[in-house]
């Protein structure tokens, strides 16, 4: 029987059960992407890393939802680092990862915090239909055009439809139409849509978001590293912070897991945070042609 060892690790925050979860898979070398996908599924989280070697960078990282792969993950990329530095894998100090979207760097502090790079920004003002979006987000449509920020397609490596609206009573209130999300993210092509005020709930945050996914199988991440940096350089774009650079994004409240990204833009766009792991199993690798659910 084949086996693999199989975390749970919460990224974006140093208490156990909030942030966001990610499945952290260290030693994948040999799986197949069926295989990949089926442990991912059963592990449940809503992406899992698999760490592989790499020719070009220190490691590679593939990530998969339970059910699809994805390009990039933020918050599992923390998660994989935190785990490799937590045992003793690597080291204090800058490192390379092998990634969809190309070789990024990835930075680790001594007190485990964990940095990672994103790629050059890409911002495209998008002439949306505020009325159709908020519809989407179950919102009135001048919670989004009193901000007097556009609806955006923005990048680092995954592309999300920024959202800005004006209270923290209308994140609260949202009653998401995932179907009418999901379409929308279609047509802009957007891995999904990152709804955000500037009210939040600490006072040295930036702003408070919600981010909605369903076409990538995920209704609602808890905190979402990708696209944190995405919106950190559609806020830096826009000149809406004035000088500031350095950001600190809320996320997750609405889910009972609280988490908050720090994202820095300048010569480059980088995502950080900490990480705990809070489970640690066995799981039975599936034959790749095995349709059938997995053992933990």
């Amino acid at each position: 029987m084949d086996t693999r060892d199989a975390y749970l690790v919460d990224a974006f925050t140093d208490e156990p059960t909030d942030g966001n979860p990610a499945g952290v898979v260290p030693e994948a070398e040999d799986l197949d992407a069926d295989q990949m996908g089926a442990i991912a599924n059963e592990l449940g989280a809503s992406e899992t890393v698999f760490l592989r070697d790499s020719d070009g960078a220190d490691r590679q990282l593939r990530y998969f939802t339970p059910e699809t792969e994805v390009d990039l993950c933020g918050h599992a990329t923390i998660a994989a680092h935190a785990w490799l530095y937590e045992h003793g894998v690597i080291g204090a100090g800058e490192h390379t990862v092998e990634t969809a979207v190309g070789v990024l760097d990835v930075r680790v502090e001594s007190d485990g915090t964990v940095w990672m790079s994103q790629n050059d920004p890409t911002v495209v003002e998008l002439d949306a239909d505020a009325a159709q979006v908020a519809d989407a987000l179950g919102i009135e449509a001048d919670a989004i055009r009193t901000v007097g920020l556009p609806i955006a397609r923005t990048s680092t490596g995954l592309p999300f439809l920024a959202v800005p609206v004006e209270y923290f009573a209308h994140l609260s209130s949202m009653e998401p139409d995932m179907r009418a999300i999901e379409q929308l993210c279609a047509t802009h092509d957007a891995t999904g849509i990152y709804a955000f005020t500037f009210d939040t709930l600490e006072g040295d945050s930036t702003l408070h978001g919600r981010m909605f996914a369903p076409g990538a199988g995920v209704e609602e991440d808890p905190v979402t590293g990708t696209a944190s940096g995405a919106v950190g350089a559609y806020l830096a774009y826009q000149g809406a912070l004035e000088e500031t650079t350095d950001m600190v994004f809320e996320q997750g409240h609405f889910l009972n897991r609280p988490g908050t990204v720090s994202v820095s833009v300048g010569p480059t766009v980088e995502v950080g945070g900490r990480a705990v792991t809070t489970l640690e199993g066995t799981v039975v690798v599936p034959e790749s042609d095995d349709d059938e659910i997995i053992e933990v």
